[in-house]
């Protein structure tokens, strides 16, 4: 089942609680809505995620396939070419070394690939939200059907609002 949110940001406290009280107001389940910011919840404890976390464990898991590969691959490249590039190591170690350099191969592309993209590529909104936080800036994010999230929206509108966006999550 979809699950929708509706994030709004607000510059400062005062707006945001306003904004809160707003909402409950008219009428909308607060077990639905909640403020991000300091003071109240953090980007962490509501789920948004971290993008460095995110890269960690993507250059990880690229690392446990990507390192042997390349090991196996240095290899295959010096007994297929039949270069000795290190000669001085005798025959065993000029493949040993040419497995070690595909190896470190691999760790760079599982660092560079991996963590890098999972930074630029794989965060979303999530960065930009937790920067808006580290800036002294509130989340109000409303969770919910479509219909309260359109109630939500015509509410929050009245304020002076920095953005305003609603999202489908289709994997929860």
């Amino acid at each position: 089942m979809d699950t929708n949110y509706l994030v709004a940001v607000l510059s400062d406290r005062i707006q945001a609680e306003s904004a809160y009280t707003l909402l409950e107001q008219q009428g909308l389940p607060l077990k639905k809505v909640t403020i991000l910011g300091r003071g109240y919840k953090t980007a962490d404890e509501f789920g948004l995620i971290d993008p460095n976390e995110v890269a960690r464990k993507q250059a990880k898991l690229m690392a446990i396939w990507l390192i042997p590969f390349g090991f196996l691959a240095g290899i295959g490249f010096s007994l297929t070419t039949n270069l000795h590039t290190f000669a001085w190591a005798g025959e065993i170690g000029d493949r040993l070394i040419s497995g070690l350099l595909g190896a470190f191969g691999g760790t760079m592309g599982s660092i560079f690939i991996g963590g890098g993209g999972g930074i630029a590529f794989g965060t979303g909104d999530a960065l930009p939200y937790r920067n808006r936080i580290n800036a002294g800036k509130y989340l109000i994010v409303v969770e919910g059907s479509q219909l309260l999230l359109q109630q939500a929206t015509t509410i929050l509108r009245k304020f002076d609002l920095e953005n305003i966006k609603t999202y489908t999550d289709m994997y929860q």
